[in-house]
């Protein structure tokens, strides 16, 4: 269900609802309920690994390169954590349920296992 998206509604969301500090386990609820409030209904998933076909289902293609405000990275598991993990882009940090202060992988066994990902961007 495609809407019509404002990447600065959505990132303005995710900023102020943010946990603080560390992630709560909850980074695909909150990202897509900021995507939400950006004017974009996303199909839900059970994990955030799995939020790939539901964001180009919405308009959302996959690019490379450098992210801008408003990117939505879903990355796969890493170790001890079966689930994924999925982030949207502030312009300068990574948010999930928290701001990402270390880049786009959010804590220490996503930046050592280096997972495969995915960013995608509305058109």
């Amino acid at each position: 269900m495609s809407g019509m998206w404002n990447q600065t509604k959505a990132v303005d969301y995710a900023q102020k609802h943010q946990v603080g500090g560390f992630g709560k386990g909850q980074c695909a609820e909150h990202v897509r309920q900021a995507i939400q409030a950006g004017g974009i209904t996303l199909n839900r998933t059970h994990y955030a690994k799995d939020y790939g076909n539901s964001l180009q289902s919405a308009g959302f293609q996959s690019v490379q390169g450098t992210p801008v405000k408003g990117d939505v990275a879903v990355i796969q598991p890493a170790p001890g954590h079966p689930d994924g993990h999925m982030a949207i882009f502030d312009g300068t940090h990574w948010v999930s349920d928290f701001i990402q202060q270390h880049g786009m992988y959010p804590g220490p066994s996503y930046r050592n296992a280096k997972p495969s990902y995915v960013i995608y961007r509305h058109y």
